[in-house]
């Protein structure tokens, strides 16, 4: 039986809750300094976590999974861990890159991911910042991603993920013209229900520790409105650095690997 996308039991939607939506990228079976990419074994503490933090009587923040880009370790990996655990999340994919680049997931993968009773959403089509884009650049990220993952899994997708997390209004009136109704950004904010049409994530690097994310759900705890608040300082250092500096200055604070995707504009 497919897992269902809405996974807050429905006797405690009653109640006021909000959700954590927790962004992750590639799992890899051993330590990596890459920044962005997990460890299986962390992976597997942090999916421990969530298991009692749902189980939990004293909670308010209810936690989400999220994993972007569509590496091949997210049908590998993490959909076994968290099929034994009860556990569902959304995967945003890299439509260009579907079938086509080396780690990524082919259709016949997402398909799979898709008939398993994942919720699957766009992440542009070939990864390029939103906020750098022409017109027809913006058309072929935003529109034929979401075509083409509808033609290929025959079903709506309706919701988009922003690569690097830029955005302008310009780039949110381009999604609701494609067809999005909501997008998924990089801000690090626990959503109150009913979810609006932008939702913020918390980006999480490999060497965050579970007992760390803990705090993030502990009411006692100000981790975090401390990360909102580092968030907008680093936004504000965006925009005086410029996009491609800023990139240059992330790719070596997080060790970003030769060759990889994202070039250095995935930097969130």
């Amino acid at each position: 039986m497919p897992l269902r996308v809405e996974s807050i039991p429905e006797e405690k939607t009653r109640r006021p809750l909000r959700r954590l939506f927790l962004l992750y990228h590639e799992i890899r079976p051993s330590e990596s300094r890459y920044s962005y990419a997990i460890e299986s074994g962390m992976f597997e503490r942090h999916l421990d976590l969530f298991v009692r933090l749902r189980e939990a009587q004293n909670y308010d923040i209810w936690p989400e999974l999220t994993f972007d880009d569509g590496h091949r370790s997210d049908v590998e990996i993490a959909v076994p861990l968290l099929q034994s655990r009860g556990l569902t999340a959304r995967f945003f994919i890299t439509a260009g890159w579907t079938g086509t680049k080396t780690g990524y997931m082919g259709w016949a993968e997402l398909r799979s991911l898709h008939e398993a009773g994942f919720s699957i959403g766009a992440h542009g089509w070939s990864h390029k910042l939103l906020t750098h884009c022409s017109d027809g650049e913006l058309q072929t990220e935003l529109s034929r991603s979401r075509l083409t993952l509808e033609e290929k899994l025959g079903t709506p997708v309706p919701t988009m993920s922003l690569p690097g997390g830029r955005c302008n209004r310009r780039v949110l009136a381009a999604c609701a013209a494609a067809g999005y109704t909501q997008v998924y950004t990089s801000v690090p904010r626990a959503e109150l229900l009913p979810l609006g049409a932008m939702v913020g994530r918390l980006n999480i690097p490999g060497d965050m520790q579970p007992e760390w994310v803990a705090k993030l759900f502990d009411p006692e705890s100000r981790a975090l409105s401390k990360l909102e608040r580092n968030y907008r300082m680093k936004e504000a250092a965006k925009r005086l650095l410029g996009d491609r500096l800023y990139a240059r200055i992330w790719a070596l604070v997080n060790r970003r690997e030769p060759g990889s995707d994202d070039g250095g504009e995935g930097a969130e």
